[in-house]
């Protein structure tokens, strides 16, 4: 089979066409910027393209499927020519959907701990020698690639996003998957660049629910309140299953999972993520994964790629960075960093840096989200909100809506850099939180 990808340097694109490649498919791709690790992977398989931009002339006849990315635009050339040639246009859910239609579908969905918990299936999975197919958006420790698709594995495994599928497809992704089993972890406003309103957003949930196959199995978070409204008011048969935060205690900074077996110790901390990996033991109970094996499996688990991921420093000193930007993520990370660390001086940076996160009515969203830090620092850059055609935003607009009087709040790298300097990080604990880098921030030194 011949495929091409129009955008093929993103972080879910050019997996799945390395997974393509492994398959045995036929693989070219085009793209106006592959950065790091991208260029590289995709230069390893020898699908990186000679050379950057848009190029027509490589949409042929003969291919059998054009994956198009949402990083490409509506008036892109290459999309032009496989409208004009009649070729099958699909977006990147879209071609997983083809790829496992007769598969029994996992998909993990929520606005919060979808990748954690799918990263925990993937490695109890992987830990049992429980081979799957499976789509995950972060890189995970003993996996090459994030996407594995086969001809014979009876399971996909897939972590199930609602934002957009493509630029001519605007479903929300997880709409595609018609899930056999289905999990939801929570619900909290995001991605308001394309959900203006709350409600439009919940119904996307609303939505997913409904798609999942007569007769599946809903696996949910009963602690939220929004989780709860959207399962209960469902018209289509699934069976339903609840849960919640399970009972753990923290021993000399050791956290330890209370269970029928006894007390498990983990690698990972915070109320959170012992949620998220009670979700991931119901899911895999479903794939035949009994409790006690999923208890000595998942003792190992360090944690999905800048998911609170510890930080490893030429000082030793203490520092986790995690991808929280949203503020239901910033809150839980926060809390779960507090709880860890009581005795300790402790310091959370929080970079605003996507969208919806420097939009002055999300903003409201992050109210206390940094109380009880000793000292919180909330960074975004002047120049972002330029280039994404932003009004300006005080310091002071910050704090009041953070309701955060001793917040520091820079608007310029230097000046963070500069403060950055400033601190002895073998005293205290760091919480790094952003979906950006800081302004080009080296976190190991």
């Amino acid at each position: 089979m011949k495929t091409h990808f129009i955008a093929i340097g993103g972080s879910a694109m050019h997996n799945l066409a390395i997974a393509l490649k492994d398959k045995g498919y036929q693989v070219t791709g085009s793209d106006d910027a592959i950065f790091e690790p991208s260029r590289s992977r995709l230069e390893k398989k020898g699908i990186l393209p000679q050379e950057m931009g848009w190029f027509p002339e490589k949409i042929t006849p003969d291919i059998d499927a054009v994956i198009l990315g949402m990083h490409a635009h509506q008036d892109n050339p290459e999309l032009a020519k496989a409208k004009e040639l009649g070729l099958k246009i699909y977006s990147y859910p879209e071609f997983l959907y083809e790829q496992s239609k007769n598969k029994t579908r996992v998909v993990i969905a929520g606005s919060h701990g979808k990748t954690t918990i799918t990263s925990m299936i993937l490695h109890v999975l992987n830990f049992h020698q429980k081979d799957v197919d499976f789509m995950v958006g972060a890189q995970l420790e003993g996996f090459d690639c994030m996407v594995k698709l086969t001809q014979d594995n009876d399971f996909m495994v897939l972590e199930g996003d609602e934002y957009l599928s493509s630029p001519i497809d605007l479903r929300s992704k997880f709409l595609l998957y018609q899930p056999n089993i289905a999990l939801m972890s929570g619900i909290a406003w995001d991605h308001i660049n394309v959900f203006k309103t709350f409600d439009d957003y919940i119904e996307q949930f609303r939505k997913f629910t409904a798609s999942i196959t007569p007769g599946g199995v809903l696996v949910y978070n009963e602690e939220d309140p929004e989780v709860v409204k959207v399962v209960e008011a469902a018209e289509n048969y699934f069976r339903k299953i609840p849960y919640k935060t399970p009972e753990y205690e923290i021993t000399g900074g050791k956290v330890y999972l209370k269970t029928e077996i006894g007390d498990v110790p983990l690698s990972v901390f915070g109320a959170h993520n012992l949620l998220n990996m009670e979700g991931a033991r119901h899911i895999c109970q479903q794939l035949g994964i009994m409790d006690e094996d999923f208890y000595e499996a998942i003792m190992s688990f360090k944690g999905a790629s800048k998911r609170l991921e510890k930080v490893e420093r030429e000082d030793k000193g203490t520092l986790y960075k995690d991808f929280a930007h949203a503020p239901s993520k910033v809150k839980a990370t926060v809390k779960a960093f507090k709880e860890q660390f009581k005795n300790e001086t402790k310091y959370g940076f929080l970079e605003l840096h996507t969208y919806s996160s420097l939009n002055p009515v999300f903003l409201e969203q992050y109210d206390h989200a940094m109380d009880g830090l000793d000292e919180a620092i909330v960074f975004y850059s002047e120049d972002a909100l330029k280039i994404k055609r932003m009004e300006p935003i005080s310091p002071e607009f910050i704090k009041e809506k953070f309701k955060n009087d001793r917040l520091r709040v820079f608007t310029n790298a230097e000046d963070l850099h500069v403060y950055w300097n400033t601190l002895d990080k073998t005293k205290g604990v760091y919480l790094m939180m952003s979906s950006g880098n800081f302004g080009g921030l080296d976190l190991t030194k």
